[in-house]
């Protein structure tokens, strides 16, 4: 059994992203196993016995146990670092953000990039494309808003709140969604490309990384 944290993902995924973003911010080191989700990787038998759901990306501990999605993962990464908050109030504020990027930020714009980068804009979608334009552009603004007098989301600290944004966020434009009237959310994303340890989001490599 391997030593090393096991992640199943796709690399040019935001929600893969964040985990690799993560293990950058820790020095955590890992190994990473790609997967084709357009071929069907995640609905093979060997994988759905890791995650029943067919998702990813998915960790697999040490010792075996599997933890999948990906705000899950990101907190079991940061636990008991200022990255996942520094006391209970901290840390709920955190998790306050995880829940809006998952529920008011991902379903709106990264949704609207998976239909344009990885299914090629169907003609058969548009009707779909646009109806998640007003919720992308209504969590991006909710987003300068709450930046206003924030350099970061959660208690005004570079938190996983911030990685979990950043995500689909730097990459919105892929799916039709511009930032243009965005000009706090832009500046925070320079902020975080400004990091010692930021990672760019890059293409799979061959193999395991």
């Amino acid at each position: 059994m391997s030593k090393q944290l096991q992640f199943y993902g796709d690399s040019i995924s935001g929600n893969c992203y964040k985990l690799k973003h993560v293990c950058s911010e820790l020095g955590i080191e890992y190994v990473w196993h790609e997967v084709d989700i357009l071929a069907g990787d995640t609905q093979a038998e060997a994988f759905r016995k890791l995650n029943p759901n067919g998702k990813v990306p998915l960790m697999v501990l040490p010792d075996g146990r599997p933890l999948p999605e990906s705000n899950a993962i990101l907190s079991y990464l940061a636990d008991g670092s200022d990255l996942a908050g520094a006391d209970r109030y901290e840390r709920a504020n955190v998790m306050h953000w995880l829940f809006f990027e998952q529920y008011s930020h991902e379903p709106f714009i990264a949704t609207s990039r998976f239909i344009v980068k990885y299914l090629g804009s169907p003609v058969e979608r548009q009707s779909d494309l646009e109806a998640k334009r007003p919720g992308a552009y209504k969590a991006l603004g909710i987003m300068e808003q709450q930046l206003a007098g924030h350099d970061f989301f959660a208690n005004n600290r570079f938190s996983i709140a911030d990685i979990a944004l950043y995500a689909y966020t730097h990459v919105s434009y892929e799916g039709g969604i511009e930032l243009d009237d965005y000009p706090r959310v832009r500046e925070w994303l320079s902020r975080i490309e400004a990091r010692t340890a930021y990672v760019a989001m890059r293409p799979p490599s061959r193999g395991h990384e």
